[in-house]
């Protein structure tokens, strides 16, 4: 009797402690840790017919491809309205507008106007990069400027396809690649946006990566990609701690991806991925370089040991990290698109015709639970405009976003 007794009062506990659970932000770029992982549970495991409830439609975020951040019961996402590229707040309970602040002219492309990063959320304030380089921090329950710099400032210029990287904040410092001969990477104070170092060392060019935040031999350190090197710069003075050169080719997109001292990098255009180790002297070794996962703008994810996301050729993929061999690959159910994880699945978004699919996060194979198209298209997307926006998961909702449409699904059980 007393065991059984014992074991109700523990599964009742264990149910209240689930109920009690807070659900997840995303204030930046990829996510609370920058690895496209949500921690939240309790979603569908499976979608009806037709996908999850559609919660309400946001029909004016504006020309871009900027993810939202997700804070409490606000998102912040930038997009251009009337030429003016915008940091944007929106209640989402609702998703009405709260308020909007220019951030800088509207950049031009064939292949998609507008500003492409997501915004960082720190402390009550939003970080905003746009794609001409003009970088703004603002009050995030106002929006009042707080302060603007310019890639230009720090000697950088917009690569090709504008700058698209999502600012990195840690430890009061705003990180930022403007990219050039002062330095690649530059770190502002979060407070008044003073430079604090610029990476001196290391000059290459700005490519359409995003910086990550690792410990590691007791070092706190900045690791980006370029379009030819894998460094790491010290958080505290942005002295290069090490490098690793990189082949890569017209666009490096993908944000590294680490665990205890290893660093996994992919681009598209035919490069490949390779995984990288540290040891304790910040000396860096590469531990296999192959063509396994070729992941062009899609990202990727690490889970248990293996590695997923849209390889170019191969089609949607799981690998093995510490080896990098091929588990599983799939290229009939979808075409290339992006990833995100929570509770056991992976949200696939196809980029030619915004078809979601949700997956066992499994590297037992391809096992689908569910599928749906967004709809309505966009009047604004443009041909060669494609669904590159990558889906995120807070508070029980995911949100995709097709250019001035932002959707918000139910996908709580």
């Amino acid at each position: 009797m007393k065991t059984t007794l014992s074991a109700l009062l523990g599964s009742l506990l264990a149910v209240c402690m689930f109920e009690l659970l807070p659900a997840e932000d995303w204030p930046q770029w990829r996510g609370p840790h920058r690895d496209q992982v949500s921690r939240e549970k309790g979603l569908l495991p499976a979608w009806p017919e037709g996908g999850p409830p559609l919660l309400w439609t946001f029909k004016d975020s504006g020309i871009g491809f900027s993810s939202p951040a997700v804070v409490g019961d606000r998102i912040y996402i930038m997009g251009s309205r009337n030429g003016v590229e915008q940091l944007l707040s929106l209640d989402a309970r609702n998703g009405k507008e709260l308020w909007a602040l220019e951030v800088g002219d509207e950049f031009q492309n064939s292949r998609g106007n507008g500003p492409r990063g997501t915004p960082s959320i720190v402390d009550g304030r939003v970080f905003a990069l746009g794609a001409y380089g003009d970088l703004v921090a603002a009050d995030a329950d106002s929006g009042a400027l707080l302060w603007k710099v310019s890639m230009r400032d720090l000697g950088g210029s917009p690569p090709n396809w504008g700058y698209s990287e999502s600012v990195l904040v840690d430890q009061g410092r705003v990180v930022c690649t403007p990219g050039g001969p002062r330095g690649t990477l530059a770190a502002l104070d979060a407070n008044n946006g003073k430079l604090l170092w610029q990476s001196s060392q290391f000059t290459s060019p700005a490519h359409y990566s995003s910086p990550i935040v690792i410990e590691w031999a007791g070092v706190r350190q900045y690791v980006q990609l370029t379009v030819d090197a894998l460094v790491g710069i010290r958080a505290t003075d942005g002295g290069l701690l090490w490098r690793s050169d990189w082949p890569g080719r017209t666009a490096v997109v993908p944000t590294p991806v680490y665990q205890e001292g290893r660093v996994f990098i992919t681009s598209g255009y035919g490069v490949g991925s390779k995984l990288v180790r540290l040891d304790a002297s910040n000396n860096v070794s590469d531990v296999y370089f192959n063509k396994v996962m070729k992941n062009h703008h899609g990202g990727v994810v690490l889970l248990d040991g293996h590695l997923y996301g849209y390889s170019d050729g191969r089609g949607w993929m799981c690998m093995d990290f510490a080896g990098g061999e091929e588990v599983w690959s799939e290229k009939e159910a979808l075409g290339k698109g992006a990833i995100a994880y929570a509770d056991g699945r992976f949200y696939l978004l196809g980029e030619q015709d915004g078809t979601v699919v949700l997956i066992d996060a499994s590297p037992e194979g391809w096992k689908e639970r569910g599928r749906f198209q967004l709809t309505p298209d966009s009047e604004l997307r443009q041909a060669r405009w494609l669904f590159w926006t990558h889906p995120v998961i807070s508070d029980g909702r995911l949100y995709l976003r097709n250019q001035e449409l932002l959707f918000a699904y139910d996908i709580g059980e």
